[in-house]
């Protein structure tokens, strides 16, 4: 079942999940254990991000730097078709343009195909540091609209290659939405134009970037909806469980935590998971009695701070006794 499908027949809000797979060399028991811990709650799809090859040095003995390449968390796809196996939840892995030719995210968009998976959020994705695929004939996507063409293209039949008979896929869409506007963009109403234009090239749904200030994202589904934006757009939500969130956050995903709660943490740093739970639960508050169309957490390997938060809150409980 896609995505906005769940959306379209739900009678109240969902709950969601995203993970992050486990570091080269590690096995699924972390992620399974986590997931284990928040299948009660029934979420309909789980997000698995996607990680691109790094580039990083190490000092040889002869003092020679060598510059090394490797993709620290692979496994996206395997990791997807083994939650769809294990929990009969749809998985919605990422696809990126960063690292990876048109080739290559064809190559996995036919895979996630055969494997019966329906759902995927397409993302430009961070600059890993990597040098840019060479000696492909097709290139790369630059940006997240690209990937939505691409993808669209082969929901219509059309590959890289010029193939005859070929079957279309039937992928649905998410995209990412900023709420306090993505950092490059030079304002957000320049950011919305370019999200509609990538709801207009097929997106079917909008997920948002972390926020702690529920008015942003008001704000920004207003601005979204005035600017003919439709489709759901589901809030993205993170709990501050550390005193180091509070400049690790803004620093990696350039956004603004609100002066009462940076206060609060950095007035009382060793309760900082307990207060931020309690932001949290506030803000799922309002947002539910703002009728949201579903609350999504990014737990990425640790879920119990968000167990915790959906204990507190009316609608967690009568979620989980579904």
């Amino acid at each position: 079942m896609k995505v906005i499908e769940f959306y379209e027949k739900a009678t109240e809000p969902l709950i969601s999940f995203e993970i992050i797979p486990p570091k080269r060399g590690k096995s699924t028991k972390r992620i399974f254990d986590a997931l284990d811990q928040v299948m009660p709650y029934n979420p309909p799809f789980i997000d698995i991000t996607s990680h691109a090859a790094e580039a990083y040095y190490e000092e040889l003995n002869d003092g020679v730097v060598k510059r090394h390449i490797k993709r620290k968390r692979p496994g996206t796809i395997g990791l997807s078709a083994a939650i769809k196996h294990r929990y009969n939840v749809e998985p919605v892995p990422h696809i990126i343009c960063k690292g990876f030719t048109k080739e290559e995210t064809e190559d996995a968009l036919i895979e996630l195909n055969y494997l019966g998976i329906q759902n995927v959020l397409a993302i430009r994705g961070d600059d890993p540091g990597a040098p840019k695929p060479q000696n492909k004939s097709r290139g790369i996507n630059e940006y997240a609209i690209d990937l939505v063409r691409q993808i669209k293209r082969m929901n219509n039949g059309l590959y890289l290659e010029d193939l005859i008979d070929t079957d279309n896929t039937d992928f649905c869409v998410g995209v990412g939405g900023y709420p306090e506007k993505h950092f490059e963009a030079p304002n957000l109403d320049w950011d919305i134009q370019r999200l509609k234009e990538k709801v207009d090239a097929g997106a079917d749904y909008i997920v948002t970037q972390m926020f702690f200030d529920n008015n942003q994202y008001f704000d920004f589904v207003g601005r979204c909806r005035k600017a003919g934006i439709t489709v759901p757009i589901i809030p993205g939500l993170k709990i501050i469980t550390r005193y180091e969130h509070l400049t690790n956050l803004p620093r990696y995903f350039y956004l603004t935590i609100p002066e009462a709660l940076s206060h609060e943490i950095s007035s009382d740093p060793k309760n900082a998971r307990e207060i931020g739970i309690e932001w949290s639960a506030k803000q799922c508050t309002e947002l539910l009695e703002n009728n949201v169309p579903g609350l999504h957490f990014y737990i990425m390997a640790d879920p119990s701070p968000v167990v915790s938060l959906l204990e507190k809150i009316p609608f967690g409980s009568t979620v989980k006794q579904r």
